[in-house]
């Protein structure tokens, strides 16, 4: 009784740290306190273990119980998560616990193909409030909005990440921390690095440089946004400058401008067009036999 009685509590343990993560998951991706750009990292998941799904079809599999003991890792990530009611820490169980699954059921070879969407999981596990931790590309997009506002004629003071009008035609914006491009530079890993996966023509070290290549890439794009409302502030209105193109520029500028460097980048990596396959000219040559007499 008393070993099935440590049974039962572990199991509630393990199910409760469980359902604790799946509450975190669903909070972060659909309450009030999320946003929509939160449900990529489980659409991306789903799609890309349905590619590798379509590689691994038709090859054998042999399930071992070796990956019992990633499923316990997983179970023990669990049990301290539940325990420490630190339940965003128990997210960190996914990739151990899934990966152990899929290696007792479809073998090790199906398992190292999962172990990347498994461990894309873990961009929930990010800590809220990194930004804060990002003072420098904060004072980065400050300067760098400064700069490209003078390009098109918009004169500014900058004190601190404040940037002030010197024609007093709007009032003094301030660039917080979600300006400073690092909630822009997490979406857009969101993307690149399920692109950078499903991108079999690319070898791994190209994929990796398509990664890091979202960093200078986000960097001047949040750059090109910012700069954008204080245009529309000098030239336009200020209060549309300042509320609705704030709020809807990082879809209708931001996104737009990184999938198309996106598509630059990796059209360079490839060396060809992407999407668009280089015709292959076949050319057969027909040697004449010397005919003798």
């Amino acid at each position: 009784m008393g070993l099935i009685g440590w049974f039962l509590c572990g199991l509630d343990i393990f199910f409760s740290g469980a359902i604790s993560i799946a509450g975190v998951i669903y909070s972060i991706t659909f309450s009030e306190g999320g946003s929509l750009e939160n449900a990529i990292p489980l659409l991306a998941v789903v799609y890309m273990l349905y590619h590798v799904g379509i590689k691994e079809r038709g090859r054998p599999h042999r399930g071992s119980l070796q990956g019992l003991w990633l499923v316990a890792l997983g179970g023990f990530i669990a049990v301290v998560a539940a325990r420490s009611l630190q339940f965003r820490f128990g997210i960190y169980m996914l990739p151990p616990l899934l990966a152990g699954i899929t290696w007792c059921y479809w073998g090790k070879r199906a398992m190292l193909h999962c172990a990347f969407p498994f461990c894309y999981l873990l961009i929930y596990g990010i800590p809220p409030g990194v930004e804060q931790a990002t003072v420098w590309m904060q004072l980065l997009a400050t300067k760098a909005a400064h700069w490209g506002a003078a390009l098109f004629g918009v004169e500014t003071i900058v004190e601190g990440t404040n940037i002030i009008s010197v024609s007093g035609k709007w009032d003094a914006f301030n660039i917080a921390g979600g300006c400073s491009g690092m909630n822009s530079l997490k979406s857009l890993l969101m993307l690149a690095l399920p692109w950078a996966f499903l991108a079999d023509r690319l070898t791994w070290w190209k994929r990796g440089l398509f990664v890091l290549s979202t960093i200078p890439l986000a960097i001047v794009a949040n750059a090109f946004r910012v700069s954008s409302i204080f245009i529309l502030a000098e030239y336009v209105d200020s209060s549309f400058a300042g509320k609705t193109w704030h709020d809807w520029s990082g879809l209708t500028l931001f996104f737009p401008a990184c999938l198309c460097g996106l598509f630059v980048i990796h059209s360079l990596l490839i060396g060809e067009l992407l999407f668009f396959k280089r015709r292959k000219v076949v050319i057969r040559r027909q040697q004449e036999g010397k005919e003798v007499a």
